[in-house]
């Protein structure tokens, strides 16, 4: 026993503490096979971060570590993702619900009603805002809401940069806000913080920006109200929803029990679970689909081939299977944040950082940094949510800070900035999709430049700070920010 003792005391001894240099070496090779696979090959970033994991791996065990114990610190990295990903998973599940139900097409429907010649800027933004908001994503609804805007803004005469800025603040703003987003997700279950606080939280930052935003697209759009436009690209969705689904303001009903069920302070699963069986019953029931049908849309997602490209790009997806991209990347990414945490080397790079935020604000301002230099060099907003998320993580609690604090800092810095960004996968996506280059539309993307400028104010004034010595949040400061309340 005592032998035993000596050699495990001998081991640690050879154990040599991961500095800087380490961490930068690590971080060196990953981001630039990121930056060379994703910018220049176009290839998705999971390998880089294998890449990356596999160099962490290594220099941590020349410093002395055995591989079981290099092993650990990946499953540590992992269990911090296991909350969120079981919420990604629902939010798969209950976007086929809702598309096969009919729910989401209701809702696009009578959205797509709203356009007015004089008022369209405005409206497009509050419309995509609308759809991301239904169906959690920013890029399904550029894809088919914000095509058809562009058609139709382009045909009235109105900037391309403009009507691209619109459709990308909606966009985000929806995604952003909403429960069924993946990065929203993320952002909170990473942080462990309440889905639904996470998301009220985000309101003070997001709600100004998004006014403001309305009102300079209203007043940029009234040069543009005396002219017609084509609207034969709006009624033929119209109408080819009308010929594939049932639509029923008692569809609404759906999400509005979803909506209530949050209000008195039902958790986000059981939440989410509820939208799923009403929508499952109601493709069932009112959309006549049979059992199969439901089942299918749960699994691999719902799908329709009307003739019309951008109905079935709209309705074409959600399923469990549609979730596996970022569960797969999450799981990939917590390997690598776990490696450079549990080894000391991303303590190593927070201390050097620390020495810089001295305050809440300066500290909040280097969390949405940190997000914005990610997002530039690793060309991912995932990734900017995954790997600042874990390094300050502790500092927060140590410094008295509620995680929605930090989990607000990333969605603010993270997943808003990936879109000015020319090779980041969001820059590239809406260029190619809404044929607008980032230079042209990055002036109109109100929103996603307002909302981190708006954060770092407020940390620097204090107003809307949670501490976690508010008497409803004592329960966190008694643990470890790992075991407060999951989403």
């Amino acid at each position: 026993m005592g032998k035993k003792s000596e050699n495990s005391d001998k081991n640690h001894k050879t154990k040599k503490p991961l500095g800087l240099t380490s961490a930068l070496v690590t971080l060196t090779i990953m981001i630039s096979t990121m930056l060379f696979t994703v910018a220049v090959l176009e290839k998705e970033p999971h390998i880089p971060l294998m890449i990356g994991t596999a160099v962490a791996i290594l220099i941590t065990m020349l410093h002395g570590y055995e591989f079981s114990e290099v092993e650990e610190m990946m499953y540590k990295g992992i269990r911090h993702a296991l909350p969120a990903i079981v919420i990604i998973i629902l939010v798969g599940l209950i976007i086929g619900s809702w598309i096969g139900s009919g729910v989401v097409a209701t809702m696009i429907y009578y959205g797509l009603q709203l356009i007015d010649p004089r008022f369209f800027l405005a409206v497009v933004l509050i419309l995509c805002g609308i759809v991301a908001l239904a169906i959690g994503s920013s890029w399904s609804t550029m894809a088919t809401v914000g095509v058809a805007s562009m058609g139709i803004g382009i045909s009235m005469g109105i900037s391309p940069g403009m009507v691209a800025g619109a459709v990308i603040c909606g966009s985000y703003f929806g995604d952003k806000m909403s429960p069924l987003s993946d990065t929203t997700n993320l952002a909170s279950g990473l942080t462990d913080v309440d889905l639904f606080e996470h998301i009220k939280h985000m309101f003070y930052t997001t709600i100004p920006a998004l006014i403001i935003a309305v009102v300079a697209f209203f007043f940029m759009g009234l040069q543009f109200g005396g002219k017609h436009f084509d609207t034969k690209k709006v009624e033929g969705i119209l109408t080819t929803m009308q010929d594939n689904f049932t639509i029923s303001p008692w569809l609404l009903l759906i999400p509005l029990i979803v909506i209530l069920l949050v209000v008195v302070k039902v958790p986000a699963i059981p939440a989410i679970c509820v939208g799923i069986i009403l929508g499952f019953f109601a493709q069932i029931f009112v959309q006549g689909d049979s059992l199969t049908d439901a089942l299918t849309a749960l699994q691999t997602g719902y799908k329709i081939d009307s003739g019309n490209k951008m109905v079935d790009e709209l309705f074409t997806r959600g399923g469990l299977e549609s979730m596996f991209y970022t569960i797969s990347l999450t799981l990939v990414a917590m390997t690598f944040g776990g490696v450079l945490e549990y080894s000391g080397m991303l303590s190593a790079l927070i201390n050097v950082i620390l020495k810089f935020a001295k305050s809440t604000g300066s500290l909040i301002a280097s969390v949405i940094v940190s997000c914005i230099g990610t997002n530039f060099t690793c060309s991912e907003q995932y990734i900017s949510i995954i790997v600042p998320s874990r390094m300050y993580a502790s500092t927060f609690k140590e410094k008295n800070l509620h995680p929605k604090n930090l989990s607000r800092a990333l969605e603010d810095g993270g997943t808003l900035t990936s879109v000015f960004v020319p090779w980041n996968t969001c820059g590239v996506f809406i260029a190619s999709t809404l044929g607008v280059s980032v230079m042209e539309y990055a002036p109109f993307a109100i929103v996603n430049y307002l909302v981190p400028i708006i954060s770092i104010i407020y940390a620097y004034i204090g107003f809307k700070i949670v501490k976690l010595n508010d008497d409803r949040d004592t329960s966190l400061k008694e643990k470890p920010l790992s075991q407060s309340k999951p989403v």
